[in-house]
């Protein structure tokens, strides 16, 4: 069988099932299921196993504290994906990188009144990906994201189809040395997550972040924001965020620049004030099953197209 007369159907890798068994850790009695490798779900499971040591509701929503700790928290976990995460049909990936005891270790690594130095993220921003989710009145969950990687992807049609292949390629590291090497019908790291949350054994949100790198501080934020903060679904998708780029930069959506940039400043964070075309702080959407109702709550973040449906 042909592919729009591009791939044969030998030349594809013979994957005999379509299921995917998620990883997850639990954050003050929720659980987060995200995609495993070659996927960076890994990465927000530990940006949360790290923040969840603190008092985040004490801090406060949005303060510098707060700030600090998931940035500094993003740091050492986008250290472990860009060292580890690979296709794991090529190699072993640590599961310590997910357990609550090495998040224990990873916050030693932190001082609160000083920023470490940072590391280059590996990839860069499109803004070419969708997220979208479902629940149905038996209460199937759907989360779901597609992505092209960069604008018309590879710019390769499949036939007629109309249909575009990605170029996630772009992600595999040209170190021969390196664990996410380019090599024959190897995966290249990941960067697209769609999650779910539970309570208990009941499914509670299903729930994902557009935005390549952007995506692993999405979900922490949203999270954090849900149970730490108390917003609903709504208010916890449009709260202003705080991006981490590299080495010492970080971004900040109003009102949070005016508000906390002179004490993050202070802790030798670098503010980028360079404004950009698109929006650079992902698009998210998400739907709650109310627990003592079972009412679905939607929600849809204004910084992309998008909206919350019910029938």
């Amino acid at each position: 069988m042909e592919y729009g007369g591009l791939l044969e159907e030998s030349d594809l890798r013979d994957h005999t099932s379509t299921w995917v068994d998620p990883i997850s850790t639990t954050y003050r009695g929720y659980t987060l299921y995200e995609l495993p490798p070659n996927g960076q779900g890994l990465t927000a499971i530990q940006m949360l196993n790290i923040m969840e040591g603190y008092d985040i509701q004490s801090m406060g929503p949005n303060s510098s504290d707060y700030l600090h700790l998931l940035v500094e928290a993003k740091k050492l976990a986008f250290a472990d994906r860009d060292r580890y995460v690979l296709d794991p049909e090529f190699g072993d990936i640590p599961l310590k990188l997910i357990s609550k005891e090495y998040a224990e270790t990873q916050r030693e690594r932190i001082t609160m009144g000083r920023a470490s130095p940072g590391i280059a993220s590996g990839s860069e921003m499109g803004s070419d990906t969708i997220y979208l989710c479902v629940v149905d009145k038996e209460g199937n969950m759907v989360s779901f994201i597609n992505s092209i990687f960069k604008a018309f992807g590879s710019a390769i049609v499949a036939g007629d189809t109309g249909i575009i292949l990605q170029n996630r390629g772009k992600a595999f590291s040209l170190d021969e040395g390196h664990l996410n090497r380019l090599e024959p019908h190897k995966r290249p790291l990941h960067t697209i997550i769609p999650a779910m949350v539970f309570r208990g054994e009941k499914p509670f949100m299903a729930f994902g972040v557009m935005g390549a790198d952007m995506q692993p501080q999405g979900h922490a934020q949203v999270l954090i924001n849900l149970v730490d903060f108390g917003l609903n679904i709504q208010g916890a998708m449009e709260a202003p965020r705080i991006r981490h780029l590299e080495g010492m930069e970080v971004m900040l959506e109003e009102p949070l620049e005016s508000q906390v940039s002179g004490d993050l400043e202070k802790r030798g964070h670098r503010i980028l004030r360079k404004r950009f075309p698109t929006n650079q702080f992902g698009g998210g959407q998400g739907i709650i099953i109310d627990p003592s109702s079972g009412a679905l709550l939607g929600g849809s973040d204004p910084r992309k197209d998008g909206c919350a449906l019910g029938y």
